[in-house]
């Protein structure tokens, strides 16, 4: 498939967007509508990546410890009950949603629409009992998100968006932006960002390009590299493994010896996506609001355009 096909396929799946750089430079580009050139939407759990980014900055400021160090240094009730394992959970934990809570995001339970209608969502999460030992699975959890928001008002001093647009938006040109709240006023970790599209790909350039922009260090190279690598795997039915709030996979490439395209990604509900592919140069974002009669595939990356990139001929 090359980039002329891509135009043909496109366009039917209804989605907001699709755009796809390789080596710096726009190669593909599709909207909808010229509306939606323009405005900012929803990146739904897009913003945990977004989120991520932020407390690698504050790591490279020294306003956070490195990854190991304990959470109740920020929350003390961690280390109060019958359950000492709580007193374990790390920055780490939290990043790679390994903390250990008894936590069901949207089934069972209902963690998390329940913590979206409690008063204090930062207690909410904090009050919920553990179901494994930290650090050894990760289970999807938009509450520690929540928590690693708090964690960064705690260290900066700012609000988790005046931080984003001091140290992160600002130096990528990024100004129209908006960002939910909890009751207490912090910004919300797992979700409630809009962006537009060509500024989630000017994001998964940031990290292409090992955190530099424009010739000025955002994210150290270090910190792009360990948030990352997948730390641990994830259950089905996603694949692949799961780093500091970032997913990472792999493309099987057509060849006699089993390699295969290494990636990671940030995904948000409903068809949100940034591909960053380092191997290729490359980076896509996909956006989707399934308006409409028409619904793109789940998989319209790996369907229709990792083939794409991957073929020899590339885009």
């Amino acid at each position: 498939m090359n980039l002329s096909a891509l135009s043909e396929v496109i366009p039917p799946l209804n989605l907001r967007s699709c755009l796809i750089s390789r080596e710096g430079r726009l190669v593909f580009e599709y909207y909808r509508d010229d509306r939606t050139l323009k405005e900012i939407a929803r990146i739904n759990s897009c913003t945990k990546s977004v989120l991520s980014a932020l407390i690698c900055i504050a790591m490279d400021q020294g306003l956070l410890p490195q990854p190991a160090a304990p959470a109740a240094q920020f929350f003390p009730q961690l280390q109060a009950g019958k359950d000492v394992r709580r007193q374990e959970i790390t920055l780490q934990h939290l990043l790679t949603m390994s903390a250990g809570f008894k936590w069901n995001e949207f089934g069972g339970l209902n963690s998390f629409p329940k913590m979206t209608k409690s008063p204090n969502w930062v207690e909410y999460v904090l009050e919920q009992p553990l179901a494994d030992a930290p650090g050894t699975r990760m289970e999807y959890n938009s509450g520690v998100s929540q928590l690693l928001s708090a964690i960064l008002v705690q260290a900066s001093g700012m609000t988790t968006a005046e931080y984003a647009g001091r140290y992160l938006f600002g130096p990528l040109g990024i100004e129209a932006y908006e960002w939910e709240q909890d009751p207490q006023g912090i910004h919300t970790g797992g979700f409630g960002l809009r962006l537009r599209p060509a500024d989630l790909l000017k994001f998964g350039q940031l990290y292409l390009q090992q955190g530099v922009w424009e010739g000025n260090p955002v994210i150290s190279r270090e910190q792009v590299a360990r948030s990352t690598e997948a730390a641990l795997p994830v259950d089905a039915p996603h694949q692949g493994g799961y780093g500091w709030h970032w997913w990472t996979d792999a493309y099987p490439l057509a060849s006699s010896d089993g390699a295969a395209m290494q990636y990671y990604y940030a995904r948000g509900y409903g068809g949100q996506f940034v591909y960053v592919l380092p191997e290729l140069a490359a980076v896509v974002v996909l956006t989707q609001d399934k308006q409409g009669k028409s619904s793109a595939p789940a998989e319209v990356f790996r369907e229709l355009i990792a083939p794409a990139l991957a073929a020899p001929s590339g885009l």
